[in-house]
């Protein structure tokens, strides 16, 4: 009777003891911080105006951030990024919609920044700007830590995939999700 007391003890014991224990970044996401579900593709230009017989054309920067020169599409993209910054992107069909590279990935490699906070004093914070290569399908996947950490929480969030060489210009943004 002595026994089974104490193995009664030991297991109750233990099982409080588990439950005290804090869990860590779980592999179903719930510690994410924010997620993204599909995809918008580039278009260069935002606006484009006439008055008094000037045209003005507005670029499509988006959080300071200008975007390339050409059209571009994405079929597909999902992130999840957690509350300790570790971001997972994956993309697909990340190419060119226009002219001579129509349908091609143009040799780009593409990193992600996410942006919290208002546009007019977002933080940024972004993946190793070396990037991944896209293939000849446009597809792409990011595996990465976002430096500096993402703000917590990350309010009004906005998700840029961005090109590695130049000014850094953006291709495609995430939607929330």
């Amino acid at each position: 009777m002595k026994d089974t007391l104490r193995l009664t003890l030991a297991i109750m014991g233990l099982v409080a003891f588990t439950a005290a224990i804090p869990t860590v970044a779980l592999a179903d996401g719930q510690d994410a911080l924010v997620r993204f579900k599909g995809g918008i593709g580039v278009d260069p230009v935002s606006n484009i105006t006439v008055a008094n017989g000037t045209t003005t054309v507005s670029a499509n920067a988006v959080r300071g951030v200008s975007p390339p020169g050409q059209i571009w599409v994405i079929r597909d993209l999902d992130a999840k990024v957690d509350i300790y910054g570790h971001i997972r992107v994956r993309g697909s069909g990340l190419l060119l919609a226009g002219g001579n590279g129509i349908g091609t990935p143009a040799g780009l490699s593409v990193f992600a920044t996410l942006f919290c906070g208002p546009a007019a004093s977002a933080t940024a914070s972004s993946s190793s700007t070396t990037g991944v290569a896209l293939d000849a399908d446009g597809d792409f996947a990011i595996d990465d830590v976002l430096s500096p950490a993402p703000l917590n929480p990350c309010v009004d969030p906005v998700l840029l995939i961005r090109a590695t060489v130049g000014t850094h210009p953006w291709f495609a943004a995430g939607i929330v999700g």
